[in-house]
């Protein structure tokens, strides 16, 4: 069974003259047109393509690399709308195609949008969809707490910022929480900080708890000795200084200084930390 809007690993069965003829262990066969042919590419090796629909909705094979597939989310640019929808580049050449009723607000040439890829089961179609709260699955949880995760950042909002977790989920990133620019668009590794009541998940850009200190305790240590034993961060610094600096939450570096101050390994004065030889 050919699986469409995904990779498949495909036996190659005979060479025409529009191209290459692949097939799965059942038999179905799709073509791999001439222009994915290479010279490496011999009768019964199997190779990794992605199958989709050509302009006529026929299954076809190639081997470019799409930017994104089925059942997954991503940031796509609209290049074209027509009466009937709106179409996105997604890496291949014919372009995805994304219904009215599938746009969350009229679609414009130029724009991006996070959109989802799913097969249309009426028309058998690879559609695409902005509407992307419908996709996202939070009753079964497949993360807990502590874990890292990869983030798509899809609306901001309010509270901060929503993102898709792992492909699957629905997260939220509090705004107090960011010191760095975050926009639509953005992916990014971040961890679940907390799993509240309905499986909501709050999610941090930086590791919380003491597993945290350690690290940072030696990395503020790395920057004293690179910087001739003095670093101009200190416990009265912004949260957006020490984010600029060190990529982490001034929750922790407070914990990490504190921890390297009780070692009796720098000294902190006003203008900053000063490494004690």
């Amino acid at each position: 069974m050919l699986f469409i809007g995904k990779y498949n690993y495909l036996t190659i069965q005979r060479l025409t003259s529009v191209g290459m003829f692949l097939s799965d262990v059942e038999g179905e066969e799709v073509l791999l047109p001439n222009q994915y042919l290479t010279d490496e590419m011999q009768i019964d090796d199997t190779i990794k393509v992605f199958v989709y629909l050509d302009s006529e909705d026929r299954p076809v094979a190639t081997t470019e690399t799409p930017k994104i597939i089925r059942n997954e989310f991503a940031y796509l640019e609209v290049t074209d709308v027509t009466e009937h929808g709106a179409f996105m580049d997604w890496g291949l050449i014919k372009d995805l195609f994304v219904p009215f009723r599938e746009q969350s607000t009229p679609m414009q040439v130029g724009e991006w949008h996070v959109v989802f890829l799913y097969l249309d089961q009426k028309s058998s179609r690879l559609l695409a969809s902005t509407k992307v709260d419908r996709y996202l699955e939070n009753d079964r949880l497949l993360v807990k707490e502590g874990d890292e995760v990869d983030l798509l950042i899809f609306r901001k909002t309010d509270l901060g910022y929503n993102a898709i977790v792992n492909q699957y989920h629905n997260g939220l990133i509090y705004g107090n929480e960011v010191f760095r620019e975050l926009k639509v668009g953005d992916t990014l590794k971040g961890y679940v900080k907390k799993i509240r009541d309905e499986n909501k998940l709050d999610i941090s850009l930086q590791k919380t708890g003491f597993e945290t200190v350690e690290p940072v305790g030696q990395q503020i240590l790395d920057l004293l000795k690179k910087d001739n034993g003095f670093l101009n961060l200190s416990d009265s610094s912004s949260p957006e200084d020490i984010y600029s600096r060190l990529q982490i939450s001034k929750k922790i570096f407070k914990k990490a200084i504190g921890g390297l101050y009780k070692q009796g390994l720098i000294k902190i004065a006003d203008d900053g930390l000063h490494l004690i030889k």
